[in-house]
């Protein structure tokens, strides 16, 4: 009892050790997450620091930038001030003398009294601190006390330059021609404005604006005799300080001639608007808008640290249960990253970085390696004929007989269906290649026993070999020759080994040859359908064989399952590789450019056929993306559907995810063209590609077809129902019929029947066949048989 209220746990001596080191490597790991942590919470206590110290500085900024404007306003507007003084002042005492051409003098030289006048008018009217009119000698005309005529007297020596300014000299371009009336004199005088100045300097020790204007003018074409001009003086560090402290939020502004501000002031200095002297400083208390949420926020901030503290604590003690699963998951992620789910083996993306590797290694020496590309020969066949559990199975089969032969250092990879890759290090002995590969001839050659017994397959394989440096040191060079050697060998007969050699080569690689055969079957085909009574041009063209359409029945999935419609499937019927399916040439036809022309030839066909079809049945074309991506596409639907006399509604186009990823504008408007006229659109194997649920917003899918990757995992996996289940309840909710594919048992069909599909296709019904062969349509006896692109109609 007082062990357990201790805490204490008994731990068996022959594992404190591993105990030991694994709570050292976690708890140095925690350690790390500890400090992060910390400095996380002391980051974003910095940060609101920082924050508040940058928004402290911008709001002093702004009213520093506040302050300038409106002493620069403040000289502006007393020049502006001044100057309509002086135009108001020559338009009314004047205008007599004016207009009579004569000049008077109190027009031209100004009284004692006037200038007095003048003065106090200025000052009373404009609140100016002290007014003087003077002429341009800085000599007062005016009355004024004893004590303002010494003030004027000290002034005047920084006054004196304001009166020798350019900018007040007389209206330049006095025209020496009389006017030819006195209305027209005046005209000329008034559009003349009086020219007005204000600076900004230090006066008696203090901040002042200075303005000056002149307010006398001679009349066009008049001589003038003497100028008189009006100074006014105006204080800022009084009554005008403390109205802009009050505008601008000044708290506790005051003039300073040096910068004395105390800890919680500021200080603006004041230039000089002549020379840019300094004049003194203007002090004040700023408002810091960032101290002060600084200031309130702390004690938030400080419970929050306190919080987030406490929960990474918590989160500490959980994360270190987590670890080991987590070490788990990242090796479980970086296998299935790099390496085959179905085989185990590397994959294309680990093979291409061992390849890359390897030529790294031996780019200055002269070691010997070899990569080799190897297909099964009869794998599709095997695929059709027992259905994809059975292809699976011998996939790992041969997977595991390629690599009991090979040594330790070997590379094997599965690049995808059948097709595999090795990468042989040193071989300097030229008894290693050959013995490698006659050895996996050999194995690839015995029966395969696949699903449990019940059936028995005999395949073989090919394989094709490139040896470095002996055929250079470029990788994609080097894929392409064992492509090439690989071909060699298919066409030599199968179930053998070819090396590559120049001559294999005679500028094409195996997609090559395999495209332009492709290209002289449809040629041929475009000629004898031509009908045309010329001879034919292709006729002495080489045999590659004929292009045929077979048909997988889709069933509905109901009482009776009867055939709802059927899935048009293109197959090639090589002369010398025999029945290929659409994996085989489809990637070659896209580029080579062929895809067209062979997808219009399987769209005829199966239009054509489905014609004697019952009017509820469909017929499914597959479409792929460069078709979908023709502005004329659905133009070219519609015609066929014309020539052939079937129903839009009865047309279903199967598209790809990878066929709209793009989300290309002119896909959109192709679809909706087809669905305007009725066309069905569905969309294969989702899930298993970019899904995108706006796609079925956005295009109007018709038809999901469910891939038969999900539909395997029935009776295998949970969560292969899961994943069923839940797309055939977001099609039921949209609208959408659903078709499943691969369904190869009872069971399958029962369970998707059960779920709510409304379609099913597999083997478990039919299997795809020639036109002739399908009867889940009750075709008449003399229907016509299926047709064919080339040469040799197959019967």
């Amino acid at each position: 009892m007082v062990f357990r209220g201790l805490g204490l746990h008994i731990v068996r001596p022959s594992s404190s050790n591993t105990f030991q080191q694994s709570w050292i490597a976690s708890g140095r790991i925690l350690f790390l997450i500890a400090v992060s942590g910390l400095g996380a919470i002391g980051l974003v206590v910095l940060s609101a620091l920082w924050a508040g110290t940058e928004s402290d500085a911008a709001a002093l900024d702004r009213q520093r930038q506040l302050v300038n404007a409106r002493l620069r306003e403040q000289v502006t507007q007393v020049a502006h001030v001044i100057g309509q003084f002086g135009n108001g002042y020559l338009a009314r005492v004047h205008p007599a003398s004016r207009s009579a051409g004569v000049s008077s003098s109190l027009d031209m030289v100004l009284t004692a009294a006037t200038g007095s006048a003048i003065s106090q008018t200025a000052m009373s009217a404009f609140g100016y601190d002290q007014a003087f009119v003077v002429d341009e000698k800085a000599q007062l005309l005016m009355m004024a006390d004893a004590q303002t005529e010494k003030r004027f007297r000290w002034m005047k020596p920084l006054l004196l330059p304001l009166l020798q300014d350019a900018r007040l000299a007389a209206s330049p371009g006095a025209s020496n021609e009389r006017l030819s009336s006195s209305i027209e004199s005046r005209r000329a005088s008034a559009a003349q404005p009086n020219r007005a100045l204000a600076n900004l300097m230090r006066l008696e020790g203090r901040p002042t604006i200075v303005g000056v204007v002149a307010i006398d003018e001679a009349p066009q074409g008049q001589q003038q005799p003497a100028r008189q001009f009006l100074i006014v003086v105006r204080f800022i560090d009084g009554a005008a300080l403390d109205e802009l402290s009050r505008q601008q939020g000044l708290n506790g502004a005051r003039f300073a001639r040096t910068a004395d501000a105390d800890e919680n002031e500021v200080a603006f200095q004041i230039d000089a608007t002549a020379n840019g002297e300094p004049i003194g400083f203007i002090v004040w208390r700023p408002d810091l808008p960032g101290s002060r949420v600084i200031g309130r926020l702390m004690p938030a901030l400080s419970i929050a640290a306190l919080v987030i503290a406490v929960l990474f604590s918590f989160l500490l003690v959980r994360l270190r249960s987590s670890l080991g699963d987590l070490r788990k998951s990242e090796l479980h992620a970086r296998q299935l990253a790099l390496h085959d789910v179905l085989t185990g083996l590397p994959n294309r993306a680990l093979f291409a970085m061992r390849f890359d590797e390897c030529l790294a290694d031996t780019q200055n020496s002269v070691e010997r390696f070899a990569v080799a590309l190897l297909d099964l020969d009869r794998f599709k066949a095997v695929n059709d004929t027992f259905g994809h559990a059975a292809g699976d199975e011998l996939i790992r089969m041969a997977a595991e007989r390629i690599r009991s032969v090979l040594r330790p250092d070997d590379t094997l990879a599965r690049l995808g269906g059948d097709e595999f890759a090795l990468l042989l290090r040193d071989i300097s002995d030229d008894q290693i290649l050959p013995a490698i590969c006659e050895a996996i001839v050999a194995e690839l050659g015995k029966p395969f026993p696949l699903l449990k017994g019940e059936a028995v397959a005999q395949v073989g394989g090919s394989i094709g070999v490139t040896v470095v440096p002996d055929a250079g040191r470029n990788a994609d060079d080097l894929m392409r020759y064992a492509d090439v050697a690989l071909y060699e060998a298919k066409v030599g007969g199968r179930g053998q080994w070819r090396a590559y050699s120049p001559s294999m080569d005679g500028g094409r690689n195996a997609r090559d040859i395999l495209k332009n055969e492709l290209r002289e079957v449809l040629a041929k085909g475009a000629a004898s359908s031509s009908g045309g009574m010329q001879p034919d041009p292709c006729a002495s063209r080489p045999d590659f064989g004929s292009l045929e359409v077979h048909y997988q029945a889709i069933h509905r999935a109901e009482e009776g399952y009867q055939a709802s419609g059927a899935e048009a499937l293109v197959r090639w019927r090589h002369s010398q590789r025999g029945l290929l399916t659409p994996a085989s040439f489809i990637a070659v036809a896209e580029e080579g450019g062929l895809i067209d022309a062979l997808g219009f030839w399987v769209l005829r066909e199966a239009c054509t056929a489905a014609c004697n079809w019952p009017e509820n049945s469909f017929v499914a074309v597959n479409v792929s993306p460069s078709q979908l991506r023709r502005p004329k596409f659905a133009e070219e639907v519609f015609a066929v559907l014309q020539e052939t006399g079937l129903a839009p509604s009865r047309l279903e186009l199967e598209l790809t995810e990878s066929s709209l990823i793009e989300d290309n504008s002119d896909v959109y408007t192709v679809l909706t063209s087809l669905r305007g006229r009725g066309v069905q659109i569905s969309l294969d194997d989702f899930g298993t590609g970019y899904s995108c649920l706006s796609h079925l917003m956005r295009f109007d899918i018709d038809r999901i077809k469910i891939d038969r990757s999900f539909v395997s995992l029935l009776g295998t996996k949970a969560n292969g129902a899961a994943i069923i289940g839940a797309i055939v309840a977001l099609s039921r909710n949209l609208g959408i019929s659903t078709t499943a594919e691969g369904v190869e048992t009872e069971y399958q069909r029962d369970f998707l029947t059960a779920l709510g599909c409304t379609d099913l296709q597999g083997y478990f019904f039919s299997k795809p066949a020639p036109l002739r062969e399908l009867d889940c349509f009750r075709q008449p006896e003399d229907a016509a048989g299926p047709r064919t692109i080339g040469p040799i109609a197959v019967a």
